[in-house]
């Protein structure tokens, strides 16, 4: 189905103390630096509102007073676009497979120069009597009521970075950039310009998977039984959180979808809360503050066999064990991935069961469907915990339609079996 988006108005909303002749300056930290050039995440919630008639959204949705408070100089401002569109709202939000291009008209644009880059945007689109809303941010909000340890911490001068290790994630992008530049020293070295998103074509399709609490259970009590017949005597423990079982299964799901050559490379990557990680830890810190897991150069053999689900199981188990304060500061290194092989299959988990998406309710009820749009680009998964609040997950999936197919019928094959 083709849909098409009318743009009602777009709106540059500053702060409302709007008079103010102060500027604002957050330096960048070690982790902002890590992943200020890297692809923004993009989240469509999307909320059924039956009594959403015209005079309604022009009322309420189009005045929304929006102040993010990361960065500001006098007279910037968050760009707010309101729209009408015919996407048809139950498929979208539903999950069963559908062209992952209809989503791109939701996505409102992140604008970037040389010289400067939004931090954030927003777009509001309507199909009566729906409501498809997206933005990336956080809003802040303090109550004094809360206990001390849950107000949110804004002091960026706790993360308390290793000497020198700005610069070397600094340098880790020149060195980026100039590969890519054939050798050759960037044009701008210092750009902020993102680059563009890649283009997908019209047969890569999106797909949802909804585990329940008795699904992941199911999955658990048959790696306990295949970790205890492996390892009558294990030295470690296996750890099957939610995270564990949930990554594994639909990893090593992905790998035997791909098929191919047994030895092809393959790997995984996630990213870490670091606040209980870094010395001293900040759990109520209130910004970036994540490092990425990752094991890459893996053989797509070892996940594609029987115990393939063990396997992935063990290894992401182990390496959340091993995690420290090393992990925290270890710096990216870009080049690594993009020298990769051609065709190394790489799994890339957004977002978390932990974050609670389906609470995000702006006085509309409960969101009807939470998507995020960016992992339509490659090998990209995206998880939340389930709209029901029953203890499932939501496993988010873009491939092309074939392997699509092949995919679906393995997640539901290895639930049975």
């Amino acid at each position: 189905m083709d849909s098409s988006l009318n743009i009602i108005d777009v709106a540059q909303v500053t702060p409302s103390n709007s008079d103010s002749a102060e500027s604002l300056t957050l330096p960048l930290t070690f982790f902002d630096l890590i992943y200020f050039k890297l692809r923004a995440v993009e989240r469509v919630i999307f909320y059924r509102l039956t009594d959403a008639t015209r005079p309604f959204f022009d009322s309420v949705i189009e005045p929304l007073d929006l102040k993010p408070s990361i960065v500001y100089s006098q007279n910037d401002a968050v760009s707010f676009t309101v729209a009408e569109t015919n996407a048809e709202f139950s498929r979208l939000s539903g999950n069963k497979q559908f062209p992952s291009t209809e989503l791109y008209p939701l996505v409102p644009e992140l604008l970037s120069s040389d010289n400067s880059a939004s931090v954030v945007s927003f777009q509001m689109e309507k199909r009566q009597p729906c409501f498809s809303n997206l933005g990336h941010t956080h809003v802040k909000h303090q109550d004094s009521s809360l206990p001390q340890d849950l107000i949110p911490n804004y002091n960026r001068t706790v993360i308390k970075s290793p000497t020198d290790s700005e610069n070397k994630v600094l340098d880790e992008w020149h060195s980026l950039a100039k590969m890519l530049a054939g050798g050759k020293e960037p044009e701008n070295p210092k750009s902020l310009k993102l680059k563009p998103s890649f283009e997908i074509g019209p047969d890569v399709v999106r797909y949802t998977l909804e585990l329940t609490r008795e699904d992941i259970q199911t999955l658990r009590e048959r790696l306990k039984r295949e970790f205890s017949s492996s390892s009558p005597s294990p030295s470690k423990d296996l750890r099957l959180s939610t995270f564990v079982i949930v990554y594994s299964y639909a990893l090593v799901c992905l790998i035997r979808a791909r098929g191919g050559e047994p030895n092809r490379p393959v790997g995984y990557a996630f990213s870490v809360d670091c606040r209980s990680l870094i010395n001293p830890p900040t759990p109520s810190y209130f910004g970036n503050c994540i490092s990425g897991c990752l094991r890459m150069m893996l053989k797509a053999k070892t996940f594609m066999g029987e115990e393939g689900l063990l396997a992935a199981a063990k290894m992401v188990s182990d390496s959340i064990e091993e995690w420290d304060e090393s992990l925290a500061w270890k710096i990216s290194d870009f080049l690594a991935f993009a020298t990769l092989p051609p065709g190394t299959q790489i799994i890339l988990a957004s977002g978390s069961t932990r974050f609670g998406v389906y609470g995000l309710d702006f006085g509309w009820g409960r969101p009807d469907k939470v998507v995020i749009v960016s992992i339509s680009q490659g090998n990209g998964i995206s998880m939340a915990d389930s709209r029901d609040q029953n203890g499932g997950v939501e496993i988010g999936f873009s491939l092309k339609k074939q392997e699509m197919d092949t995919l679906i019928d393995l997640l539901q094959y290895d639930l049975k079996n």
